[in-house]
């Protein structure tokens, strides 16, 4: 076992952070109401004036019917409106589900179904996704609040509010939505607390202040990007919020906006590298930056090596997952690395490897890594039988990664789950195989993830009902509407039979190994 809780500092932690999401900004409104929260282009909402939007929106919501235990699905790209509204919930103790408007209607519908949503609303006025999904649904076009063209989904008459619970790590804050394993949607109820707490040791580990601004590119429809907007109020800073990343406006923020921190996945400095080779720069200015962390996929140590010799700062790796919302361990920017470690554990974050045998393994070797703390989810949302499989009677969350530690750091060697994550984005196979599998040619397909520089490829094999005739793109046309663009397969492949037990499993590492080989 390593990796203890640090019983002080959770003490210290859950004597500073509220009891609800929203009152993260408490704090700053009252000591700096005029230094700026929120930057979405040329707008800038003030601590002041984020308070009393939010409070308008809340009253907003409450009157289109939104009640306390409701979940209300909100449609959006990074931006003011989508910050506010996530607020808003939170002021109702409502539970905020953000949706990424990239996804199709297919995977949109699902959640919706799943979480029985009591509205959806969209912000059509900053993302045309976001505007074709209302469009789609028969949304109201109208104001909620200071916010203007917001698209107000039907209200759900049949939608049950859940109890709302007074203890904030009883009551759900987010209900941010994996796929999961079976290609069916699992909801990870995360709860004030969690992810208070986990902001907080994140934002006290990165020593910030309120004289940061964060480059906030990173969706906000995922874990990352929320938890990064809710460290930004906790610290009093600043964020800038993107809808869409450009390497190009990236750039131009480093050089002239005063950003302080930068967070990405691999391909968000990647393409920051191409960017400037394509443009011939010789440099790219840096300003203020202070900090780059990394996290959401395997970094490439090559990578690593060009980004801090490029931006003249360490690359601070880190791990985490939805289920923890989401840091479990991170690179010190006191202690920085040189290999591909994940760093050490955070501050109240317990882990223990755990071997085949479900022994514990105290050696460094390899084994499944489980955690325990503050940070770990309340469960996931209407599955009781799927939580009680991930978090044992003693709080240990399963979480399906492969890891050892050598002497206090975690590196992480591989997954336990089949999951793909490509451009810091989750993808489960077996959602991608079911509907490559409904194309009336397909008998049996396969999805297996490649890597490939510093990111990871979907490649999906298939194999056709005897006499079929269709050709690898005529299943992409069939698929693509479905799936949102990361989910993807970059490649189809045709086999006359997929590698197979006795018994039928399809043999993946089979497959797998065939992509190395070409």
């Amino acid at each position: 076992m390593a990796g203890a809780a640090q019983a002080i500092d959770v003490a210290d932690i859950l004597h500073v952070i509220p009891d609800r999401l929203h009152l993260a900004m408490a704090h700053a409104v009252a000591a700096t109401p005029d230094h700026p929260a929120l930057v979405d282009g040329v707008v800038t909402w003030s601590y002041r004036q984020l308070a009393q939007n939010v409070e308008e929106i809340a009253a907003a919501l409450q009157a289109l019917g939104i009640r306390g235990g409701d979940r209300i699905m909100i449609v959006s790209e990074n931006c003011l409106a989508l910050a506010a509204l996530l607020l808003a919930a939170s002021r109702l103790d409502a539970w905020a589900i953000v949706a990424n408007p990239r996804l199709s209607p297919r995977e949109l519908d699902q959640i919706r179904d799943h979480s029985g949503a009591r509205r959806m609303l969209f912000t059509g006025g900053v993302s045309a996704e976001a505007a074709s999904h209302a469009a789609r649904l028969g949304a109201t076009v109208d104001r909620v609040g200071p916010l203007d063209t917001i698209g107000i989904g039907a209200l759900n008459e049949s939608a049950t509010p859940e109890p709302v619970e007074a203890d904030p790590a009883r009551q759900v804050a987010v209900l941010i939505y994996t796929s999961g394993t079976t290609g069916t949607p699992k909801g990870v109820m995360l709860t004030h607390q969690n992810m208070l707490f986990s902001a907080q040791v994140i934002a006290n580990v990165r020593k910030m202040t309120n004289t940061d601004r964060l480059y906030l590119v990173l969706p906000i429809s995922h874990i990352v990007g929320v938890s990064l907007l809710v460290q930004t109020l906790l610290s009093g800073a600043t964020a800038r919020l993107v809808s869409k990343y450009d390497p190009a406006a990236l750039s131009s923020a480093l050089a002239g906006d005063g950003i302080t921190i930068l967070n990405g996945v691999p391909a968000t400095y990647q393409r920051l590298l191409e960017y400037k080779a394509v443009q011939g720069i010789a440099r790219l200015e840096t300003g203020a930056l202070r900090m780059i962390g990394v996290a959401g996929a395997p970094l490439d140590l090559d990578l690593k090596t060009r980004v801090e010799a490029e931006l003249g700062l360490p690359l601070l790796n880190g791990y985490g997952i939805t289920e923890c919302a989401p840091g479990i361990s991170g690179v010190r920017m006191e202690a920085p690395r040189d290999d591909q470690g994940v760093g050490t554990l955070l501050p109240g974050t317990e882990a223990r490897i755990v071997g085949r045998d479900g022994g514990i393994v105290t050696d460094g070797g390899v084994g499944e890594l489980h955690v325990r703390g503050r940070n770990v989810m309340l469960g996931y949302y209407r599955a009781p039988d799927i939580t009680a499989k991930a978090i044992d009677g003693e709080g240990w969350f399963n979480t399906g990664d492969l890891a050892h530690f050598k002497d206090d750091g975690l590196f992480i060697v591989g997954r336990t789950k089949e999951m793909i994550i490509r451009s810091g984005f989750n993808v489960y196979p077996a959602e991608i195989e079911a509907v490559l599998n409904s194309h009336a040619a397909v008998m049996q397909s396969a999805v297996v993830g490649r890597a490939i520089g510093g990111n990871e490829d979907v490649v999906a094999f298939v194999q056709l009902i005897q006499g079929a005739t269709v050709t690898p793109s005529e299943i992409m046309a069939h698929i693509s509407p479905q799936l949102t663009s990361y989910k993807r397969p970059s490649q189809i492949i045709v086999l006359d039979a997929l590698p197979a037990t006795s018994t039928g499993k399809i043999l993946k590492h089979k497959l797998a190994e065939s992509l190395q080989a070409t």
